[in-house]
């Protein structure tokens, strides 16, 4: 979906002057997004060869400077960068240092009593793999087309199966990227849950799909609409809570989780 919104947004942009073809619109687009395909390119394949640590600070850097004007983020900031990247030093080297699914769950459902939202908003492991599923498999078919390569589609960010599916830990930007979908985009939470009870992952129906081919497109059903509401629970309950408190504790409640995610040694 991100592919085809930034697709639409190049295209829209365009020069509405009457005497361009569809191609050299087509192509006036295709330069336009040219540096984001780059920078994602360049991201990816930091992503995808720490050998050291300071590859792995050089790759949390390079993420970071993409994202310092979303908010939430603190672990942006310099003086956190350092335990990101040596975190992700030490999933790249060792898999026993990759954050177990179950850990994700049990900090974002701390988050989500902290700051009294809804029970709605609590998650299960098999959720959050589930999620992180079809995140990986539709950033991956994404980035296999035209405009399609993104920070938010690069495969390499996440830690695999020798058979090509998610682990069951995650990579520590994976890890941060997941809670910023909950957080930002509860939808994905809500299409998972449905997922789940059905006993579906978006792999095994995309692995179907390409041994029995058939007219239906893979970004059709991966990215399917839901007749669900756009209301996010989780960041109208976040609002409240800054309401009813100072921004400052909503930041120390944010800091005490990303050290229970990211213990220090």
């Amino acid at each position: 979906m991100i592919s085809i919104t930034l697709a639409a947004a190049l295209l829209f942009a365009a020069s509405p002057q009457s005497d361009l073809t569809p191609q050299q619109r087509m192509q006036q687009a295709r330069e336009k997004y040219e540096p984001t395909r780059q920078a994602a390119v360049h991201l990816n394949e930091l992503a995808g060869k720490i050998h050291s640590e300071e590859d792995a600070r050089a790759f949390v850097d390079a993420v970071a400077e993409q994202l310092t004007g979303h908010r939430h983020l603190p672990w942006t900031t310099r003086s956190i960068r350092h335990r990101v990247a040596h975190a992700e030093y030490e999933a790249a080297s060792d898999s026993s240092y990759l954050i177990p699914e179950q850990r994700i769950v049990d900090v974002w459902n701390e988050f989500v009593r902290e700051i009294d939202a809804p029970e709605e908003a609590l998650v299960t492991v098999a959720e959050v793999h589930n999620m992180r599923d079809a995140m990986y498999t539709s950033g991956r078919a994404a980035w296999e087309r035209d405009f399609g390569q993104s920070l938010w589609t690069m495969p390499n960010l996440y830690a695999l199966e020798s058979d090509g599916r998610v682990f069951d830990a995650c990579r520590p930007l994976e890890a941060l990227k997941v809670l910023h979908q909950m957080y930002f985009q509860f939808e994905n939470v809500r299409w998972a849950r449905e997922r789940v009870k059905k006993g579906i992952l978006v792999s095994d129906s995309a692995r179907l799909r390409s041994e029995s081919p058939r007219p239906q497109s893979v970004s059709t059903s991966v990215f399917r609409l839901h007749g669900y509401t756009s209301s996010n629970p989780v960041s109208s309950a976040a609002n409240h809570y800054v309401q009813n408190h100072e921004q400052r504790d909503f930041e120390r409640l944010l800091q005490r989780l990303f050290k229970e995610l990211l213990p220090e040694e």
